[in-house]
């Protein structure tokens, strides 16, 4: 196997929008196809701070990473926050998500970010096996309010 992560580019859509589908279907979540056109292009436009890589298993599509930096009171350095991940059914166990999120790390830290962190479900088991090799779980607790 081999595995190559790179960002995404313009040609990469279709892919994505089927890997983004699949990661959506996981969260048991579905967006209106305008939602898929707008954070495609939010990822591909250099004056966010948001970006996305696309990682390949044998030359074909396998898995995604979204991610974003933004200003942290306590500290002098943004920090990196790693907002979506997902790897198709056919390569989870093989070090795609490790890859991914190591991927992420390295940027962050060629960017002078302080830190970088995720959030996942609680019953996200198989995900979180990854996650506590990789870094420290946390005691917060989200919340959320929609203000539509």
């Amino acid at each position: 196997m081999t595995l190559q992560i790179r960002p995404l580019i313009a040609a990469d859509k279709p892919a994505w929008a089927e890997l983004w589908r699949g990661y959506l279907e996981f969260y048991k979540t579905t967006l209106p196809e305008a939602q898929y056109a707008l954070t495609f292009a939010r990822l591909l436009d250099e004056a966010r701070p948001q970006w996305g890589l696309l990682a390949l298993v044998d030359g074909r599509p396998a898995g995604l990473v979204h991610y974003l930096f933004h200003a942290h009171n306590w500290q002098d350095a943004d920090i990196c926050y790693l907002q979506d991940l997902y790897a198709a059914p056919e390569a989870r166990g093989t070090g795609l998500g490790r890859g991914l999120i190591e991927a992420v790390r390295d940027r962050a830290r060629a960017a002078g970010s302080s830190g970088l962190y995720w959030m996942t479900q609680e019953g996200n088991a198989t995900a979180r096996q990854l996650y506590d090799r990789l870094a420290e779980k946390t005691d917060f607790i989200k919340y959320r309010m929609d203000l539509e």
